[in-house]
C-alpha cells in the first residue's frame, strides 16, 4: 500500500441544488480561486438541468464534469430517465452510482446499482460507486460485511475496467448529518474495501481509487485525503460554495505534499 502513488480526486455532489445560472456563476467564482495546478482532480456533479451549460463553461478549464445518476438501459421508452450517452454528450466524464440517498430514499436495489455500474463502464464513463453502512449496522458490528456485500453485488459480472472505477465509502449515518467518521475508522474501511476489491478483481483492484464521503469540510478533509489509503473525497454540502470547495481542494493538495 505504501507504494501507491495516485492522483487525489475531489468530487462535488451538488444533489438537488443550483439553477443553471447559479451553476455558471459558481464555475466563474471557483475558477478565480482554483489554481488548476497540482495533483488534485476536481469533478463537479450538478443537477441534470445544469450538465450541458456547465460542461460548456468548464471546457479547457481542467475541471471535470460528472452526473449524479444514470439509467442502465442504452436508450428507449423510460420516462424521466437519462442515458449514459446523453451524459457523455453533455460533457460528463464521471457519474455517481448507488448513492445512499438513492438506495435508502428512492428504493434503489443492489441489482439496480449493478446494472447502472455496468452501463457506465460500457459507455466509457468513470463511475463513482458509493457503499456504506447505516448506524444500526455499524453499532451491530456489521459495517464491514455490509460494505463488502455491496461491493460484491455491484461488481458481479462487471467488465474488468478497474482503472476507470472509483469507490466512495460513505457511511450513511454521516451523510448530511454533520457527523463524520473518524479518520482511523475511514482508513480501516478503506483497507477493507481494498482487500475486497483485490479479491474480486485480482491485482487490478489496487488501481481502483477509494474516496471518503460523509460531512466532509475544509476543516476535516486533510484527515482523510492525507492518508495514503484514501485517494480523495466525495463532498456534499461543503461543495456548494466556491470558497469552501477551493479550500477543500487546497488542503487536499497540501496534505498530499505532506505524505
Amino acid at each position: 500500500m505504501s507504494g501507491r502513488a495516485v492522483r487525489k480526486i475531489i468530487a462535488a455532489n451538488w444533489k438537488m441544488n443550483k439553477t443553471v445560472a447559479e451553476a455558471l456563476a459558481f464555475a466563474d467564482e471557483f475558477a478565480a480561486l482554483w489554481s488548476g495546478q497540482g495533483g488534485v482532480e476536481v469533478v463537479i456533479c450538478p443537477p441534470f438541468t445544469a450538465l450541458y451549460p456547465l460542461g460548456q463553461r468548464l471546457q479547457g478549464s481542467g475541471l471535470l464534469l460528472g452526473a449524479q445518476d444514470l439509467f442502465w438501459e442504452e436508450r428507449g421508452a423510460f420516462t424521466g430517465e437519462v442515458a449514459a450517452f446523453m451524459l457523455r454528450e453533455a460533457g460528463a466524464s464521471h457519474v455517481i452510482v448507488g448513492h445512499s440517498e438513492r438506495r435508502h430514499l428512492l428504493g434503489e436495489s443492489d441489482a439496480d446499482v449493478r446494472r447502472k455500474l455496468q452501463r457506465a463502464l460500457q459507455e466509457g464513463l468513470y463511475p463513482i460507486l458509493c457503499v456504506g453502512e447505516t448506524l444500526p449496522q455499524r453499532e451491530g458490528g456489521e459495517a464491514e460485511a455490509v460494505v463488502c456485500a455491496q461491493l460484491r453485488a455491484a461488481l458481479q459480472g462487471c467488465p474488468p475496467s478497474p482503472a476507470r472505477l472509483l469507490v466512495a465509502y460513505e457511511p450513511v449515518w454521516a451523510i448530511g448529518t454533520g457527523r463524520n467518521a473518524e479518520p482511523a475508522d475511514a482508513r480501516h474501511m478503506a483497507l477493507v474495501i481494498r482487500r475486497e476489491l483485490e479479491s474480486l478483481l485480482g491485482r487490478a483492484g489496487a488501481e481502483v481509487r477509494v474516496l471518503y464521503g460523509g460531512s466532509v469540510t475544509p476543516d476535516n478533509v486533510a484527515g482523510y485525503t492525507g492518508m495514503v489509503e484514501m485517494d480523495g473525497a466525495l463532498v456534499g454540502g461543503a461543495s456548494l460554495r466556491p470558497e469552501s470547495l477551493a479550500a477543500i481542494v487546497r488542503r487536499t493538495e497540501e496534505a498530499g505534499h505532506a505524505t
